[in-house]
């Protein structure tokens, strides 16, 4: 599902792409919900899950998977949803990684780019580089959850809409899942378990490795 040249980032004759960017450390059933219900709500080509290969905001706060580890991720969680992709336009750029930059890559005559975002990060869209650029360049899309308490919206913004079910999943809580040994079932697809596993993220295995060595043998 990931690109190899930035010809290739948007698939061919898509008009309407949907940007959902994230450190996605790791990719869940949530991000999943939110991608194919803007598909779907906004009439989309396609939406590409861009993985920030350096999330600039964050770094410094914990320790971040490898972009490597987290793209493979998002390609096992895009794998079987159609008009879902996984990106790598910010992986392969070095440096931090900025959303506005993204946007002007991404750009081009007859395609227009609806970034979507979660009510925490639309809340948090003052303290992002070179925003009014960001807003130059896209239909801003602001996914609501219902029943869940978010900070305000930045004034000066007109924004599409989308509501999608109320799933209590987040990247933090499943990092601790994995640590402690919790399962992971219905929260991530298993191909995202696997990558979890083979990779040795977050500091433990995912339930079901054990099994799956067993079967597989010694190496």
């Amino acid at each position: 599902m990931s690109s190899t040249g930035l010809a290739d980032v948007v698939p061919e004759g898509a008009r309407r792409v949907g940007i959902f960017g994230g450190t996605f450390d790791p990719p869940h059933n949530g991000h999943l919900t939110v991608a194919a219900s803007a598909r779907h709500a906004l009439d989309l080509d396609v939406v590409l899950l861009v993985v920030a290969g350096e999330p600039w905001q964050k770094v410094g706060d914990r320790a971040i998977s490898s972009a490597a580890d987290r793209l493979a991720m998002v390609q096992q969680l895009c794998a079987h949803t159609d008009g879902v992709e996984a990106c790598d336009l910010e992986v392969r750029r070095p440096g931090p990684s900025y959303t506005a930059d993204s946007l002007g890559e991404l750009a081009a005559p007859g395609r227009t780019l609806f970034l979507v975002l979660g009510r925490d990060a639309a809340g948090g869209l003052p303290t992002w580089s070179r925003v009014d650029e960001v807003r130059s360049l896209c239909v801003p899309v602001l996914v609501d959850r219902p029943g869940v308490e978010a900070p305000p919206l930045p004034v000066g913004w007109s924004w599409q809409r989308v509501e999608i079910p109320r799933l209590d999943v987040s990247s933090t809580e499943l990092r601790g899942r994995v640590a402690s040994g919790q399962p992971l079932d219905g929260l991530v697809p298993p191909g995202v378990i696997t990558c979890i596993d083979e990779r040795r993220l977050y500091g433990g295995r995912a339930p079901g490795a054990g099994a799956r060595a067993a079967r597989r043998g010694p190496r």
